[in-house]
């Protein structure tokens, strides 16, 4: 692992859109894998205004995206295909054509499951997988467990994932219990993997992943065995290193 580590949560930003940014420069059709929630989002407001400003250019790019919550659609403002358009698909050159994610409206668990997968095949894999870290270690939806996950499947979300993501909601009981996810081992078939992560609260997590023994106890320990993977952490987030 290569890991970075910065002043603040902006520097985040701006340093995964160095990184990011260079693997769109590279390869003007690369497959990026992206994420939500908060983490990401100065990343893709740096993104945004590099776009903006002509520094990089969006048009071929394909992405798809880690996962979404059961019952959702873009109708919902909590749906992760409305976060993903909100917050950057409208504001660059991209065809809304090549953006992927999981269609939270299919209650055809094994027929989405297998779809999904198709579509990161057709595109030839990931190029470059955008990852947060939750505070019990998940990465996209795979919550700790007795093995890791290999292909996309639904999650039951544990009560720690689905109270962290409450302030997202009306209330606590507005959380989905479900989520359609990318497995561990589709993860780790990405090419180069990004991996960010900002404030003290994660701090315990994020040495278990570096340092700690790899396990399907902590999801984001399996990252130990990519061969290319930078870590891209604030002050807070390191402080544990």
């Amino acid at each position: 692992m290569k890991i970075i580590t910065v002043d603040s949560y902006e520097e985040l930003g701006s340093r995964a859109a160095d990184v990011m940014g260079a693997q769109v420069i590279m390869k003007p059709n690369c497959v990026l894998g992206l994420a939500t929630g908060s983490t990401p989002l100065s990343l893709y407001q740096e993104l945004i205004r590099r776009n903006k400003a002509g520094i990089l250019d969006f048009s071929r790019v394909r992405t798809v995206n880690l996962d979404e919550y059961v019952g959702l659609g873009i109708e919902s403002d909590q749906s992760y295909v409305y976060f993903m358009r909100k917050n950057l698909f409208e504001h660059i050159n991209i065809d809304m054509n090549n953006t992927h994610l999981p269609n939270g409206l299919n209650s055809d668990v094994y027929a989405e499951c297998a779809r999904y997968d198709a579509v990161i095949e057709s595109l030839g894999g990931i190029d470059m997988q955008l990852l947060g870290i939750g505070h019990n270690g998940h990465i996209a939806f795979n919550e700790p467990a007795d093995s890791f996950t290999v292909n996309t499947n639904c999650v039951d979300l544990q009560q720690s994932t689905i109270e962290a993501n409450a302030r997202f909601f009306a209330k606590a009981d507005d959380v989905p219990k479900k989520a359609y996810t990318m497995g561990v081992g589709a993860i780790l078939k990405a090419r180069r993997i990004l991996i960010i992560a900002s404030g003290e609260g994660k701090a315990d997590i994020v040495r278990e992943m570096i340092k700690g023994p790899v396990t399907p106890k902590v999801p984001a320990s399996a990252l130990q065995m990519h061969r290319n993977v930078t870590v891209i952490l604030d002050k807070g987030a390191a402080s544990k290193l």
